[in-house]
């Protein structure tokens, strides 16, 4: 979902360019000879950046890749989990040598923006993650802002919380007439079916799948899963995000996310379920602007 969305924003600023796709992972004699014969490089994602790199691994950077890698602009780039912990020096560094310092790079929230800024980075831009770019506010007028018959319910297998989500079937069940899975995570199958006997229908574990069930019902969605709360939004669904971690929370907080936490699951029925629930976005369009438009300035130079 991220990566479909970096792609159709760079194909927008770029749209007779030539892209070479590489995973974040995969940094080879192979793959350094494309970036180094690339007019601009950029790393898209959403929990890529953290502390501690050496330790938490997103992305393939090392003390000696990190010298052939250079001028990398970010987009939408993320920071991994609240960490109250200096940044290390050897996260420092691969980033000093790697990132453009020509460029402004785009993250996805003020926490990202700041971290960056902590450690030296002022070329720095918050413009929320691509998935959201076109979440316009006329857009956001055609959600829905009364119930469906229908919902989509997602759990994130990884960050489990039985009691709450549990909670959150049976709020479903007994306000819904039909409630949809979509399985996103290898072990989603498994648990939703250990928190419940009703019937759940499941969507197949595909985003073709996924978004063919969005262009053809009228739903809801209410779920731990951040990027799939928002295909539906781009889909103009009426959404709720249960927050599990920093992300959905701090995209909540700078751009009015429709998020709770999933330990308030309480309030689904009144706050959303059972009322009026409007769509309002606030995006930095200025900001995304700027770093869509800083590469055009750049080559009329």
């Amino acid at each position: 979902i991220i990566m479909d969305a970096v792609y159709k924003q760079l194909n927008e600023v770029f749209p007779n360019d030539f892209f070479f796709k590489i995973p974040s992972m995969e940094i080879t004699n192979y793959t350094l000879n494309y970036i180094k014969s690339s007019d601009n490089i950029f790393f898209g994602g959403t929990n890529a950046l953290s502390s501690k790199m050496g330790h938490y691994k997103q992305w393939g950077l090392s003390l000696r890749n990190s010298r052939r890698i250079k001028d990398v602009v970010l987009l939408g780039v993320g920071w991994w989990q609240y960490q109250n912990i200096k940044t290390s020096i050897y996260t420092k560094y691969i980033l000093s040598k790697s990132l453009s310092s020509q460029y402004l790079h785009s993250v996805r929230d003020d926490y990202t923006r700041q971290k960056l800024q902590d450690i030296g980075f002022k070329n720095v831009l918050n413009t929320a993650c691509p998935t959201m770019w076109n979440l316009t506010e006329n857009h956001c007028k055609e959600i829905p802002q009364n119930k469906s018959n229908n919902v989509v319910i997602t759990f994130t297998d990884y960050n489990k919380d039985p009691i709450n989500d549990k909670k959150l079937l049976e709020f479903a069940f007994k306000n819904y007439e039909n409630v949809y899975f979509w399985v996103q995570g290898k072990a989603d199958f498994e648990y939703a079916n250990s928190l419940i006997t009703n019937k759940l229908h499941f969507i197949n574990p595909s985003l073709h799948a996924y978004d063919l069930f969005l262009n053809n019902n009228e739903t809801d969605y209410i779920g731990t899963r951040l990027h799939a709360g928002i295909r539906a939004m781009q889909n103009k669904k009426r959404t709720l995000i249960l927050a599990v971690d920093n992300r959905a929370a701090e995209m909540a907080k700078d751009f009015n996310l429709p998020v709770i936490n999933r330990q308030n699951i309480d309030v689904i029925e009144s706050d959303f379920i059972d009322n009026s629930f409007k769509t309002e976005l606030k995006l930095p369009f200025d900001n995304i602007e700027r770093w869509k438009k800083q590469f055009h300035e750049n080559i009329n130079r």
